[in-house]
């Protein structure tokens, strides 16, 4: 049976309904799994625990915040339980927010499964759901303001797709998912091209149907692109005065985006300016893990 076939109709109903390629999650548990076993055993399970014990595992939420990777997780236990019989139980969604205390996910199956399974599950479940949480703290701070906390493509290698995930779970919306999906341009291109109107001119004539953002980092280069009919302008270290100037010199023919020095401390002043989002990389690159412990008992 294939890794795919392992996860069963339910699961991967999941991911795709997450807009998550199971194919790619597949991929992603075995890297883990192979990881922890090094082409071994677990030889601390397999010396401890009789071969035939059934016990259930708790993922129970020891500070609050925002599930995230529930599917991901219960996919790996699929894999790694793929010759003992398996219950999922589903206590918490992905975009829930849980309290200290709270379950999210219990599985019953083979103990030496469970143990095994343990760990990549909770990588992938902290990893995400600390994600979230840090995206949901971003997106309150600015409530009300009517802009919008974005990410960026400062992500892991090989988890872009799971972490811009998470962001969306944790009310954010995504930035571009590849270099092909969308143009920005950047200081680098300006350079190259001799100019920021002229670097905007070219994305424009080579692939007409992309969408262009332009990074500029004053207001004299913000007149001219806006000029040239860019439609999405990022605010490279504007000041709040500089993001108050550009937001009415703008006058809503192109949508801006701040970036650069961010903190939450001053979201909201700087979303309050009119901005339509605010870029934020430390969402998926400085994250902290969401603390949850995964818990065993013995099953009836």
């Amino acid at each position: 049976m294939s890794e795919l076939e392992l996860l069963g109709p339910t699961i991967s109903q999941m991911l795709v309904a997450a807009r998550l390629d199971p194919t790619l999650v597949c991929t992603l548990i075995a890297m883990a799994i192979d990881e922890d076993l090094d082409g071994g055993v677990d030889v601390t399970t397999v010396a401890t625990v009789p071969a035939d014990q059934e016990s259930i595992l708790d993922f129970v939420a020891r500070k609050p915040g925002v599930v995230a990777g529930v599917p991901v997780a219960a996919a790996v236990f699929m894999m790694v339980c793929a010759d003992a019989d398996v219950s999922i139980d589903f206590a918490s969604n992905d975009g829930d927010e849980v309290e200290a205390g709270q379950l999210v996910l219990s599985v019953r199956s083979s103990t030496h499964s469970l143990l095994q399974a343990e760990r990549p599950a909770l990588n992938f479940l902290s990893h995400l759901s600390g994600i979230a949480t840090l995206t949901h703290s971003w997106v309150e701070a600015i409530q009300g303001t009517g802009a919008a906390i974005r990410d960026t493509r400062k992500t892991t290698p090989g988890f872009r797709a799971l972490e811009k995930y998470a962001v969306r779970c944790g009310g954010g919306i995504n930035h571009r998912m590849s270099l092909s999906d969308a143009a920005l341009v950047k200081d680098n291109h300006v350079l190259a091209a001799g100019g920021v109107a002229e670097a905007f001119a070219l994305v424009r004539k080579n692939f007409p149907g992309i969408p262009v953002e332009v990074e500029v980092d004053s207001l004299d280069q913000l007149a001219a692109v806006v000029e040239a009919g860019a439609d999405l302008v990022l605010l490279d270290n504007f000041s709040l005065q500089q993001t108050r100037e550009a937001v009415t010199m703008v006058g809503g023919r192109a949508r801006l985006e701040a970036s650069g020095g961010l903190s939450i401390d001053v979201a909201h002043d700087v979303a309050a300016t009119g901005v339509d989002y605010l870029a934020v990389g430390a969402l998926t690159h400085s994250a902290p893990v969401l603390d949850i412990g995964a818990d065993l008992r013995q099953a009836d």
